[in-house]
């Protein structure tokens, strides 16, 4: 039978109870329901044109379909 050490040892536990620890120190409401953020991988948005400013009658710049 194998036996089990009263306290665990090892690198990926020690991870775990920084997270343990950090997760403690974070109060209920903020678990429950987090305060909206913005994640650095968030691209920037950019300007749009305002629905109905574009002018579809205008010729642009367009492909040449003819030959």
């Amino acid at each position: 039978m194998v036996s089990i050490p009263e306290q665990p040892h090892g690198p990926d536990l020690d991870a775990l109870r920084k997270d343990i620890d950090e997760l403690k120190e974070t109060p209920t409401e903020e678990l429950v329901e987090p305060t909206p953020g913005r994640a650095e991988d968030d691209p920037e948005p950019e300007p749009t044109d305002p629905p109905g400013t574009v002018d579809w009658d205008e010729p642009g710049d367009q492909e040449r379909t003819e030959g």
